[in-house]
């Protein structure tokens, strides 16, 4: 038996999805993202964007697990840039909306296909059935603990 004080990283889940995760990022962010002057940030925002249509700032927060502190700043650069805009809400003055322009929407599309090719790459030797149960069970552990409540054992 493995002394309680040891961790197998190798069979540890938070870090091999985080590897998995980071080679993705770094990868696709050089080769594909790069060109455009985008960051994984800026794209997770974009391909929300495109998936879900426009969305108000603090949902967009939820979508793509950045802080509204720090989506707020990227919004604004990707303002900047002329492949979102953002306008108030009709519903309320103090919501703001965001949304691809038809810019954006063109280099999303551009990068879908490559976006694909990655995720391909990182499932090949996976069959279609595991690649789905994968998934599956990725977004079961990211509700887990999503609703988890945070304790603070460690002092």
């Amino acid at each position: 038996m493995k002394n309680s004080a040891e961790l197998d990283l190798d069979n540890y889940l938070p870090y091999l999805v985080n590897r998995l995760g980071t080679i993705i990022a770094e990868q696709f962010g050089g080769d594909a993202l790069a060109r455009y002057g985008l960051s994984i940030a800026m794209w997770r925002v974009m391909a929300v964007l495109a998936s879900k249509g426009g969305q108000r700032q603090i949902d967009l927060a939820n979508l793509t697990s950045i802080d509204a502190s720090t989506l707020s700043r990227l919004v604004t650069r990707l303002v900047g840039m002329g492949v979102v805009s953002r306008t108030r809400s009709k519903s309320s003055t103090r919501e703001v909306i965001v949304e691809l322009t038809a810019k954006g929407k063109a280099q999303v599309a551009r990068l879908i296909p490559l976006a694909r090719e990655y995720e391909t790459a990182a499932a090949a030797g996976l069959r279609p059935q595991e690649l789905t149960a994968l998934k599956s069970n990725l977004r079961l552990m990211y509700a887990n603990m999503k609703n988890r409540r945070v304790t603070r054992a460690i002092k």
